[in-house]
């Protein structure tokens, strides 16, 4: 497999684009970019500050900060995966709870942050060889990524991973939390004026409610070998 492309992965929260996006990159030597943590890192960031709650976003003073957050991606070897670096700081796990996800969509929704980390995106995966998800990875990121998916699940399927996952990391929560916040997501994802979530033209759908991860990626690395060869 000499010849590298780039692999752009959209789709809906909880639809394992994070997953299989890790299984392709190991498996074919390549950089894993999950730009939903760089997005959740900045919420957290926010969250910190004060700038957001229920019922209140100081949108000036978050973008007035953008020039002092800084994200990059560190690899470690113990856990098999880059975590996100916030500022200096390991957050990968405060950005995966529950909280960080009721606002992580009203962030992405703002045009300077997108801009903001589009930029480092594209610069990321500048020299191929890159596996990226997200929401608008195919349609803004790397519209001439040689292979694009577009990741769906119903919504029940995708909150109840999400549950199990939370309850394995000990979280207390509820299934209706977990439904209503995916519920709601992919409203505030499909609907915001800044590049909304939608299918690239030339992207591969999958649905994946009935699919093993197993059966998904043997399915997927077919698409990426006749990509290579092309």
């Amino acid at each position: 497999m000499s010849s590298k492309i780039t692999i752009a992965i959209d789709g809906f929260s909880s639809t394992g684009k994070s997953t299989l996006a890790k299984q392709l990159a190991k498996e074919l030597g390549y950089v894993f970019v999950d730009t939903g943590a760089m997005y959740r890192a900045i919420t957290l960031f926010s969250m910190q500050q004060g700038y957001i709650s229920k019922d209140y976003f100081d949108t000036e003073s978050l973008l007035n900060s953008l020039p002092s957050i800084r994200l990059r991606f560190e690899f470690k070897p113990e856990m098999g995966f880059a975590v996100m670096v916030l500022n200096d700081v390991d957050v990968e796990k405060e950005i995966r709870t529950i909280a960080v996800s009721g606002f992580v969509s009203k962030i992405a929704e703002l045009a300077e942050v997108r801009a903001k980390l589009v930029e480092q995106q594209q610069e990321m995966g500048k020299d191929k060889g890159i596996v990226m998800d997200g929401r608008d990875i195919g349609t803004v990121v790397f519209p001439d990524a040689e292979l694009k998916l577009y990741m769906t699940a119903n919504a029940e399927t995708r909150a109840k991973r999400r549950y199990d996952e939370l309850l394995a990391k000990g979280d207390t929560i509820t299934f209706k939390e977990i439904y209503d916040n995916v519920v709601e997501r992919d409203y505030i994802d499909t609907h915001r004026d800044n590049s909304p979530l939608v299918k690239a033209n030339d992207a591969i759908e999958i649905d994946n409610s009935e699919m093993t991860r197993e059966a998904q990626f043997d399915l997927v690395m077919k698409f990426v070998q006749e990509k290579i060869q092309s």
